[in-house]
């Protein structure tokens, strides 16, 4: 078994060899793309799922079936530390010097990047981080007021002008969208409405943890009828045996049935969980098939290597008391788990640990499946939790 060879891509977002059980999810993105694109009513779309599903390697190929076909994208990640504004403004100069290009659209795109000009620099007191360059000086009047909501829309506006002037769309593609402070995830929400209003081809297509639809309707509460919120999960078993079978049989490579139940049964059919599994599995493989006993024996290295990489720089971000609520959670399982149960673990007051549950939701690390309940956001942490706080000292 050749190591080089290894078709496996376990990684941040690495396309993985074989993208098994999206198909359908591509389907609705790809009619939505393409009425939004004929000027016809369309929601955005916003995945939600746990750490792990495959949404940024999702988002990443859906972009790529959408510049196949000519329409207009731009992809950012919204990281916890920086604006909306900031991270939008680059990629959004990007896209109108492309749509500039085209003689149609000429006027409309250079008109739109003086907006951008204004926008930046009516915003740059508020929001700092904003770095873009400027090609034309702004317009007096347009998207200059220095309100995000104001300008944000008046911007996208303007470049849904362009994007139908050109026969295209504008397709954003925002990843870890539940970072977004609510003021700058209402301003975004106003825009989209408005082009959606004026028949502007303007979409969304986004990705975030599974807080993220609560967030859209606390900060505009007309969200939800403009966005459709797909639930990306686990594989199906199906799914599953593709995403291991396939990339080894193009090597030549089988995976014996028993191999292949206990790599799903470990993983849970989560995508990057899958892909661990499989690299680890064919290089303790001599030979093919890829056998049970091979499996066994990768177990162990691939639970290592989770525990140092995946897990470990989530780990890493905690304060020792959001530590000790996560290994709580641990002892009680899975979950979801009520808050009052976790606290009882703590021998804590449920009040008295409010500000540790808010903080480990901001960082990403749990959710509130329901009113009252705890979940993880990332696969198999309970068990991760246990290895690395073993015993019952952190109890004191």
């Amino acid at each position: 078994m050749d190591p080089i060879k290894n078709p496996y891509a376990p990684g941040a977002g690495t396309p993985p060899p074989e993208l098994a059980g999206r198909d359908e999810l591509r389907e609705t993105v790809r009619i939505a793309l393409e009425r939004v694109r004929a000027g016809r009513p369309t929601k955005s779309i916003l995945m939600v799922g746990l750490r792990g599903v495959g949404k940024t390697v999702l988002l990443d190929r859906l972009r790529e079936d959408a510049e196949s076909v000519g329409i207009q994208t731009l992809r950012v990640e919204a990281p916890e530390s920086r604006s909306l504004p900031a991270i939008l403004a680059p990629q959004l100069r990007q896209a109108l010097l492309r749509l500039s290009r085209n003689e149609q659209a000429k006027e409309f795109a250079q008109r739109a990047l003086r907006g951008l000009a204004g926008f930046a620099k009516s915003l740059k007191l508020k929001y700092q981080d904003i770095e873009v360059g400027f090609d034309f000086e702004p317009e007096p009047g347009l998207a200059d007021n220095g309100d995000l909501e104001h300008d944000l829309q008046a911007l996208l506006e303007v470049t849904g002008a362009a994007a139908k002037k050109a026969g295209t769309a504008l397709a954003m593609f925002v990843d870890e969208l539940q970072y977004v402070a609510e003021e700058e995830l209402a301003a975004l929400v106003t825009a989209l409405h408005r082009t959606a209003q004026r028949s502007l081809p303007v979409v969304l297509v986004g990705a975030g943890l599974p807080q993220l639809p609560g967030k859209m309707g606390r900060a505009k509460s007309y969200a939800e009828r403009l966005f459709d919120f797909p639930q990306i999960g686990p594989l199906s078993h199906e799914a599953a045996r593709v995403a291991i079978t396939k990339p080894a049989m193009d090597q030549g490579v089988n995976v014996d049935a028993d191999a292949l139940d206990r790599i799903i049964e470990e993983t849970r059919g989560y995508p990057y969980f899958l892909q661990e599994w499989g690299k680890h599995a064919w290089d303790a493989a001599d030979r093919s098939p890829i056998t049970l006993q091979d499996v066994k024996q990768a177990t162990e290295s691939t639970i290592a290597a989770l525990d140092e990489s995946f897990f470990r720089v989530r780990f890493d971000r905690l304060t020792p008391l959001e530590k000790k609520y996560l290994r709580a959670m641990a002892e009680l399982g899975p979950g979801p788990h009520r808050s009052g149960d976790i606290a009882e673990q703590l021998g804590r007051e449920v009040t008295s640990l409010g500000p540790t549950r808010s903080q480990l939701i901001v960082k990403g690390m749990i959710w509130s499946p329901s009113h009252g309940d705890t979940a993880f956001t990332v696969p198999l942490f309970d068990e991760f939790m246990k290895r690395i706080m073993p015993g019952n000292d952190w109890k004191h």
